[in-house]
């Protein structure tokens, strides 16, 4: 049974008291209190329904095995409770695995995505229109796992599914031509395209019901393929997406395709066909629907009495087109809750099509409010996406000013910062504003506010950018000394604890990858931060003897090595100061 992990001869001593039967999930966990050792496994608990036999037997039987061929490693083993093994390993064996991962190029990330292509759907914004607050949770949240499981060593294809046909198209046509001036339309911005339909939609809603009509033919031209309708829409599109992407620069996000609505147009109607074909498509009051209920997922309308598509088609039509593309072994869609049901429906619709060898992933996430009040156009609070990343650059250059002037000198006006500052006071913003987001479950409804997104203590990215910095500083107090031939500090409990903490690194990632939350890793990281804080303070460092001070240096090195990896996962920058 000689193995050199701790899960290797958990599972060999699963497998020698009772052969025959499937271990390959055991997993030594972190122990949760450190007075039950490094690690616990709590498997003989899963394993009493297979085994049919108590936990506690169960453990006892794997205990003896395990304990006959205890590794050196392993300092000691002990059974607690209804079936708990509590494991404690030796400190050069903790040792040996920092200096594993201070040398890993991965930092540790397994690289289990190696060979396999996932697409990733996220931000998705209508064109025509500016970028909001409300567009903040999917861009962030998918940019987050669009890295995270780049990290893994999958082929990412991040897809921009951008709102770019339908409707509202023949609304802006008829706005654009007649509600702008000529100058406006000389020099056509996104703000400009929403002031037009803002105004022809208003028109629209009139009671003689002319404009509307008049919406509705140039919408019917644009879908004939007219020339000059096709033209405004194409440059319509292009001004929209050069806007998203000034937005998509700020915040560190790129896309390797922007392929909206329009894209999988020719690929409906085949789609709706071959439904049909296969007796899924029926009809419904002149509508093409399918039944769902046996799946308590109520009637998916495929095609509208009218002739129409709609979402769900253009679904179909794009999974099918990315299957046939890309080959991926997954998709990842990254919308708001609301549209759960949508994706339960189509998901169910796809799968019974034949795509059932992709995995379909839908990540929703719940909604934002802002200090206190919903989001919404009619209480007055849509702040555009500009304006929220211009306010937390504004505030945190506050901070960094105040961090740089000295004595009673006053702060200096926000027109005197350096290029520096600046610079500075963008990267510290932004990243408050991803991780005010990050930091929840993408699930749960959260409220943005400016005191806790840029708290420099606390679960904030400040907190965590700063923590960075002061890890940079040491080394430079230290004169950058060459660590490589340093062992590893962690005899000392305060130094195992971060340790230990610091070898998660790896299988957090994964874990977040794999529950599609990038909330898992920010907490992984404050709690890390946390841990490296109580070391900093409890465990003298520069004072030391100099075998100790470089031990507890490589220590600290690889901590900041872990945290600005996890960062810039999370699409935030590490300055080295702040």
């Amino acid at each position: 049974m000689a193995c050199d992990s701790i899960e290797g001869w958990l599972k060999a001593g699963f497998e020698s008291a009772f052969p025959g039967n499937d271990f390959s999930n055991v997993r030594a966990l972190p122990a949760t209190d450190a007075k039950f050792g490094d690690f616990q496994c709590n498997d003989a608990l899963a394993a009493a329904k297979t085994l049919h036999m108590p936990p506690r037997k169960i453990a006892e039987a794997v205990f003896a095995r395990l304990e006959a061929e205890r590794p050196a490693f392993i300092a000691k083993l002990e059974l607690a409770g209804p079936g708990f093994l509590n494991i404690t390993v030796s400190p050069d064996w903790i040792a040996a695995r920092l200096a594993a991962l201070a040398a890993d190029a991965h930092a540790g990330i397994p690289q289990t995505g190696a060979g396999q292509r996932v697409v990733i759907d996220y931000s998705s914004p209508n064109a025509a229109k500016q970028m909001h607050i409300g567009h903040i949770r999917s861009t962030v949240i998918g940019n987050a796992i669009d890295r995270i499981y780049r990290a893994l060593g999958y082929e990412v294809i991040a897809d921009n599914h951008l709102g770019d046909w339908g409707t509202q198209f023949g609304i802006l046509i008829k706005g654009y031509r007649e509600c702008l001036t000529q100058e406006e339309r000389d020099n056509l911005t996104v703000a400009n395209l929403e002031k037009c339909y803002v105004l022809s939609a208003a028109k629209a809603k009139e009671e003689d019901g002319a404009w509307k009509e008049a919406c509705k033919a140039e919408l019917v031209k644009l879908q004939q393929g007219d020339a000059g309708n096709l033209a405004l829409w194409k440059r319509f599109i292009d001004i929209s997406i050069g806007e998203f992407d000034r937005m998509y620069a700020k915040l560190g996000v790129k896309f390797d395709t922007y392929r909206g609505e329009s894209y999988y147009n020719d690929t409906m109607p085949g789609v709706v066909a071959k439904l049909q074909e296969m007796g899924l498509a029926v009809e419904s009051e002149g509508a093409l629907v399918v039944n769902l209920e046996a799946e308590k997922l109520g009637v998916a309308i495929v095609r509208k009495s009218d002739g129409g598509y709609n979402y769900t088609t253009s679904d179909l039509a794009c999974v099918k087109t990315r299957v046939e593309e890309y080959s991926p072994a997954r998709i990842i869609y990254v919308t708001d809750a609301r549209q759960q049901l949508h994706f339960r429906q189509w998901f169910s619709i796809a799968a019974k099509m034949g795509y059932s060898g992709v995995k379909l992933v839908h990540v929703p996430f719940g909604l934002m409010s802002y200090q206190g009040k919903a989001i919404s156009t009619r209480e007055g609070n849509l702040i555009k996406l500009d304006e929220l990343l211009a306010e937390a650059v504004r505030r945190a250059l506050e901070i960094v000013q105040k961090r740089t002037t000295t004595g009673d000198a006053p702060n200096p006006a926000a027109d005197q910062a350096t290029p520096a500052q600046l610079s500075l006071a963008e990267q510290i913003g932004y990243g408050a504003v991803k991780y005010s987001d990050l930091s929840h479950d993408p699930i749960t409804d959260i409220d943005f506010s400016w005191d806790k997104a840029l708290a420099l203590e606390g679960n904030s990215g400040p907190y965590l950018q700063y923590a960075y910095a002061r890890v940079c500083s040491l080394l430079d107090k230290a004169g950058n000394p060459d660590l490589s031939g340093a062992s590893f500090a962690c005899s000392e409990p305060v130094e195992k604890q971060l340790a230990l903490q610091l070898l998660q690194f790896g299988p957090t990632v994964l874990r977040a990858a794999e529950c599609y939350k990038p909330s898992v890793l920010a907490d992984y990281l404050f709690q890390t931060a946390q841990l490296y804080s109580s070391f900093y303070q409890r465990s003298p460092i520069l004072k030391s003897e100099p075998a100790v001070r470089d031990a507890r240096l490589r220590l600290c090195a690889l901590f900041g090595t872990v945290l600005s990896t996890g960062l810039r996962l999370l699409g935030i920058d590490t300055p080295s100061r702040i």
